[in-house]
Order: structure tokens, then C-alpha cells, then sequence
């Protein structure tokens, strides 16, 4: 029985199946979307916020490429923070509470609303292939949708498991089915699956809690969007609470270590790093006094409460009594308990730097079935994956993303080259360029690469010429004036500078520490009314042109390596001087380029000359 054929099918409704689909469809494929539950497209089934740190740089991103989750956040937001202001400008990441209702009609109105994209609710339970090749899903109906290239974006669905204490039961997040028949048609199709486990906090009744015990957080006066697009951006509409555990909170911890699914043996998934439970914090960190802990609304229409760094897997009875141990949550009740999640997930090694299959020709994986933690690091790769499953079809050439092209680039290749042992998470640290991907010139590296695609508009790249024009010309302007130390010297002693006897240039003045563009703003008397964006990135670009000309040089002497392509049907076996580790990651990783050869763990920068002398030797 088959119902249709399509060009591209998305299996999974979540941040990657969304911005997969719309990509597709955008580039004029004929998409089809599938979702457990219609209900779920959109889902914010952990924490109800969008960015953070280096989160908030991968949204702009998205955005800046032709992506929809910023335009979908800032349409939802409830409160906006830039965090890290007391830090350089690498390191400022945007961070929105969302209305998590708002964010999922949203995201499900774009999809319904975008012409060539079809959505269906069905679980699929089987990927059809010919002669190595996708070439359709089957539903658990057994219907079968026929598709050229097929996007998996699962989630925490695939094969998932709810672990509270000991209990556990076949599950998908927030209560939805698992999709569990899928894991096995993977793996007999040979796609080598693991296991990885998150969790969530519980929700907490709003009512119940203690305001005045806790230290309110208010979002920032000045509100930054997400979305290059967005002219008027919302207002803050709520506040957030941050609290403390305490020594009886770790007591109760403690002493019930042993039931926690965790520590109690029934959690067979590898959990994150960096975003670690309540009970492992207390246990790794024992010479913690305490951990603290953001009470965060979940919409504007629901009572329901978010308790950030909260997460556990201990039975019920031990959560109401360990959170109402905390300060201003002593007579918290429980809406939704906290819990643990298994579920299965692909080595990300086994995926091309398109996030297509290395075993199966048209099959695509992003977000959490990529190894992935984080709706941001989500909806970047099903950005990706949509946009190089569209490419592909059409004959064009793919997408690759250097590393030195944003964090997008970086998160793909950390995937690929390295693979991952647990939910990565990505962060700023990650990349050898932070001063070069800023969130705020993210349009600058990557609005021309949307074009090119096909994701950016006419009207909306005329804008971006603007204000990069405008940007430069500012930059001009302030490379050009004079300052008098009569309108100099009031502004520099006010900041504590050391005064001038002569003239200075405006320019100079900037790359002092202790001052910048605002503070400058009396001693500027020539100074246009810019957008508050154009002003920022002309500051930044003064402020720290010689770190970032650094950054450029050592980009550019990568690029070279990046650019000398391995062949696809390159056999490591054969290569001469080649140590025996290097000839089998290689061979296993299949690296698209030198460079990206010289990124994986095991191939030394001796394999990287015997490869170099090869490729000469063979005139490539």
C-alpha cells in the first residue's frame, strides 16, 4: 500500500525534523514530515529556553543561513538575557525563556504553512532501500511512502525507555510512544547503534512555591533578537528564581543513592557530561556545600515551573522530599516527576560531513540520533541535512561547513572525525576560532553561503548588504577622527584612562580596555544614529582587529589543508608508511580532506606527510 512519493522524507517532528523538512522543502523538494504525535512538533520536553552559551551562537547561525528556529523563539519569548556581558564579545550568548506552548504552535504553523511540505502523524517503523539506497519508510500501519532521501531526526524516541528509581517503561519523552520497530530495521540494515541516557527535572506547581526565599532574575532591558529578520523584538514578560541545595538536600541524596536508576544499576545509556543529575553533582562535587538551582516558568497560560539543575532519576517519594528541602521550595508540589531517558543512537563517525550514511546512499542522520545533546545542536543539523539531501538530488554540490566557518561547522566535524562516547554538548571551547564566530557577525560568515543555497531572499540579502555597508563605513569613520583632549580628557578620566595631551584617534581610544563605543559617545560629536547591531560589530571589529587578523591567518593556513580533497575510493591499506592505527581510522572515518584526516585521534602529523607525499605522487 503505498500513499505517496516524495523527494525527501523526515522521519521525527522535534527542532532537526523541523528545520530538515523546511529546508528541503524551501529548496524546492517535495518533503513529507513525520511525528508520532502532531502534538509533539516543536516539543521543548526538557528545559523551556532557547541559547546560551555557545547555543545562543549555533541559533544565530541557523538563522543566518536560512534557518526558522530564531524567528520561532523570538515569536515565543517570554524573557531575553545576554549572558556573559562581563566577558569578551567570543563568549556573549543570547539565552530566551520560551513559552513553550507558543514556541510548538509556532513551529507547527511554519511547517503547515510551507508549500511543497507535507506533514503526517504516523510512527515509522522500517526504511526501505534498493541496491544500497533509500527508497521509502513503511508506517506501523504498514504503509509505505516512497522517498529519494530520508532524514532520521528521532530524538529521544528511538527504542526509548523512562527510568524513574526502579521503575522503568517503554517510553518517548513528556508520556509519547517510542519508536521502537525503527532500531531494529537500522540494524539490520548495518547502522551501528548505541545507547545514551538525559533526563529531565520535574515540574513544579507555581502556587506552591516560596518567591520571597528565592533571588529573582530579570531578563536584560535592552532585548537582542535571535533573528537577523526580527525588526521589533518582544518584551520580558517574566521572571525567573534562582535557589540553592543545602546539606539536607544532600543527605536525602545520599541516602538513597541506591534507589536512583543511576546508581541503582538499572541505567544502561552513557548520561552527559555537562549536564550531569542532581545526584551525580553531589556525588562527583562532594566538597560542594551546595548547587544551585533556576526556578523557570514554562509558558505564560500554565501554572508549571521548571526546576533547571534539578534532574534526577529517584524514585517519586525521594524527589518531594529532596526538593521541598530547598529553599523556597519547602512546600513545592509535584506536576510532572522528574525522570531518566534511555534511547538508541548512531556513531556519528559512520556519517559524511553532509550527515549522509558512509552504508546507505540517501539515508541522513541530525540531532540526538547523531549523538547530540541540546535543541540548538539539534536543529543546526537538521538544517544541514535537509539542505545536503536537497543538493544532492539536485546535482549540486554539498554543503560543508569548515570549522572556521561557525559552530556548525565545529559541531559536524567534532561528530564525524571524532565521534562521541556521550550526548555532546556543544560549547566555545570547542573551536580554535571563538573571536571569529561571534553570534553577532554570525550573518556575515554564513548569510552568503544561504544564499548560495538558496535559503536567503533577495529582499533579505539587499538588507544584509546594508548593513554591512553600514558597518564598514563606520568603521571608516572612526578610523578617521580626531578626538581633542578638550572632549577626550572629561570621558577618560570619568573611566579611570589615562588623559592625553595631544589629539587621538577615535580608533585608538576604542581598543582601550576600559572603554567602548557607548562610553566614547561625548567625545564623539560626529557620531550617525546606527542600529545598535551595526554599532557593536564596527566596535568589535576595532576593539580586537588584531586578535582577530591572528585568527584569520591561522584560518587561512587550515584552509589549505582542508582544501586538498582525499579521493572517496582511496584504500588506506595500500599506502605505503602508513602505521597500522592511522591505515584503520582512516579507512573506517574516511576523511574528506587532509585536514580533516589530521583531526582524528589516532593519525599522527607523520601519517599526515606520508599522505601529503601520496597525493602528490599521484598528481592530486
Amino acid at each position: 500500500m503505498i500513499l505517496g512519493e516524495y523527494d525527501v522524507a523526515v522521519i521525527g517532528g522535534g527542532h532537526a525534523g523541523a528545520e530538515a523538512a523546511l529546508a528541503a522543502a524551501r529548496l524546492g523538494m517535495s518533503t513529507v514530515l513525520f511525528s508520532i504525535s502532531l502534538d509533539a512538533i516543536g516539543n521543548l520536553p526538557c528545559n523551556p529556553s532557547i541559547g546560551g552559551t555557545a547555543k545562543g551562537h549555533l541559533v544565530r547561525e541557523i538563522d543566518a543561513l536560512g534557518g526558522e528556529m530564531g524567528k520561532a523563539a523570538d515569536a515565543s519569548m517570554i524573557q531575553s538575557k545576554m549572558l556573559n556581558r562581563g566577558k569578551g564579545p567570543a563568549v556573549h550568548s543570547l539565552r530566551a525563556q520560551i513559552d513553550r506552548q507558543t514556541y510548538h504552535r509556532e513551529m507547527k504553523r511554519r511547517l503547515e504553512e510551507q508549500p511543497g511540505l507535507q506533514i503526517k502523524q504516523a510512527e515509522i517503523t522500517e526504511i526501505k532501500t534498493e541496491n544500497g539506497h533509500v527508497s521509502g519508510v513503511v508506517t506501523q500501519t504498514g504503509t509505505e511512502y516512497r522517498a529519494r532521501a530520508v532524514i532520521i531526526a528521532s530524538g529521544t524516541y528511538l527504542n526509548g525507555k523512562i527510568l524513574i528509581g526502579s521503575y522503568s517503561r517503554e517510553s518517548g519523552p513528556d508520556g509519547m510512544f517510542p519508536a521502537n520497530e525503527l532500531s531494529k530495521s537500522l540494524s539490520e540494515l548495518g547502522i551501528t547503534l548505541r545507547r545514551f541516557k538525559t533526563g529531565t527535572p520535574a515540574r513544579l506547581h507555581a502556587a506552591t512555591l516560596d518567591y520571597s526565599a528565592m533571588q529573582a532574575e530579570s531578563g536584560d532591558e535592552t532585548i537582542v533578537p535571535f533573528s537577523f529578520e526580527t525588526k521589533e523584538p518582544g518584551e520580558n514578560k517574566v521572571d525567573c528564581y534562582l535557589t540553592y541545595t543545602n546539606a539536607e538536600t544532600h543527605r536525602i541524596i545520599n541516602e538513597n543513592l541506591g534507589r536512583s536508576a543511576m546508581y541503582g544499576g538499572f541505567v544502561e545509556g552513557i548520561g552527559p557530561r555537562y549536564c550531569p543529575s542532581i545526584e551525580d553533582k553531589v556525588v562527583r562535587f562532594k566538597d560542594r556545600p551546595r548547587h544551585q538551582l533556576f526556578i523557570e516558568p514554562m509558558g505564560l497560560d500554565t501554572k508549571e515551573m521548571y526546576a533547571q539543575g534539578f534532574s534526577t532519576s529517584l524514585p517519586e517519594d525521594v524527589q518531594l522530599e529532596m526538593y521541598r528541602s530547598v529553599k523556597g521550595l519547602e512546600h513545592c508540589e509535584i506536576m510532572r516527576s522528574a525522570y531518566a531517558i534511555e534511547y538508541d543512537c548512531c556513531d556519528p563517525t559512520e556519517l559524511f560531513a553532509t550527515l549522509e550514511s558512509k552504508k546507505i546512499g540517501g539515508l541522513y542522520g541530525a540531532g540526538q540520533f547523531n549523538g547530540t545533546s541540546g535543541y540548538e545542536e539539534a536543529a543546526a543539523q537538521g538544517l544541514v541535512a535537509g539542505i545536503n539531501a536537497a543538493l544532492k538530488l539536485k546535482g549540486r554540490e554539498p554543503m560543508v561547513l569548515r570549522r572556521s566557518d561557525g559552530y556548525i561547522g565545529t559541531l559536524i566535524d567534532d561528530l564525524v572525525t571524532k565521534g562521541t562516547n556521550e550526548p555532546y554538548r556543544m560549547m566555545t571551547s570547542r573551536s580554535e576560532y571563538r573571536l571569529l564566530l561571534r553570534q553577532d557577525n554570525a550573518d556575515e560568515r554564513l548569510t552568503p553561503i544561504g544564499r548560495r543555497i538558496g535559503l536567503i531572499s533577495d529582499e533579505r540579502y539587499e538588507e544584509f548588504l546594508k548593513k554591512m555597508d553600514m558597518v564598514e563605513k563606520e568603521i571608516k569613520r572612526i578610523r578617521s577622527v580626531t578626538v581633542p583632549p578638550s572632549l577626550a580628557n572629561p570621558v577618560l578620566e570619568m573611566y579611570g584612562s589615562t588623559p592625553v595631551k595631544t589629539g587621538i584617534k577615535l580608533a585608538e581610544l576604542i581598543k582601550r580596555p576600559e572603554l567602548d563605543y557607548e562610553k566614547l559617545a561625548p567625545a564623539d560629536t560626529g557620531r550617525p544614529e546606527l542600529p545598535l547591531d551595526v554599532a557593536e560589530e564596527a566596535e568589535i571589529k576595532l576593539k580586537y582587529e588584531g586578535y582577530i587578523k591572528r585568527q584569520v591567518e591561522q584560518a587561512e593556513k587550515f584552509v589549505k589543508l582542508e582544501s586538498r580533497l582525499l579521493p572517496e575510493d582511496t584504500d588506506y591499506n595500500e599506502i605505503y608508511g602508513l602505521r597500522i592505527e592511522a591505515r584503520q581510522k582512516l579507512s573506517a572515518i574516511r576523511p574528506r580532506s587532509l585536514g580533516q584526516a589530521s583531526r582524528i585521534s589516532g593519525v599522527s602529523p607523520a601519517d599526515i606527510s606520508v599522505l601529503i607525499i601520496w597525493l602528490e605522487s599521484r598528481n592530486v
